[in-house]
C-alpha cells in the first residue's frame, strides 16, 4: 500500500515538472510573439516573413493579425496550464 502511494505521488511531481517545462516553453514563445508585435507597430508598411528558408514580403495587417491570434493562443495555453498546475498541487497534498 505505501509503495503504491509513493509511485502515485513521483506520478504528481513528474505531471507537475513536465507542466512547468511547458509553462515556461510558452512564455518563452508569448514574449517572442508580442516582441514581434512590437516590432510590427514600429515598421513601416513593407514587412517580411520567413517561411522554411526563406523571407517572403507579407501585409503588415495580415501580419499583425497573425501575431495577435498568435499571443491570444499562448496567453490561454498559459492559462490552461496554470489551472493545471493548480489541479496538480491539490492532487499532491492529498
Amino acid at each position: 500500500m505505501e509503495d503504491k502511494k509513493i509511485q502515485e505521488i513521483q506520478f504528481l511531481e513528474q505531471g507537475l515538472q513536465n507542466i512547468l517545462f511547458q509553462k515556461q516553453a510558452f512564455q518563452m514563445e508569448l514574449s517572442e510573439a508580442q516582441d514581434a508585435l512590437k516590432e510590427l507597430e514600429n515598421s513601416k508598411d513593407e514587412v517580411f516573413k520567413i517561411i522554411g528558408q526563406i523571407m517572403v514580403k507579407s501585409e503588415k495587417s495580415k501580419m499583425k493579425e497573425e501575431m495577435l491570434s498568435k499571443v491570444k493562443i499562448f496567453e490561454l495555453r498559459i492559462k490552461i496550464l496554470k489551472n493545471k498546475r493548480f489541479l496538480s498541487q491539490i492532487a499532491l497534498k492529498r
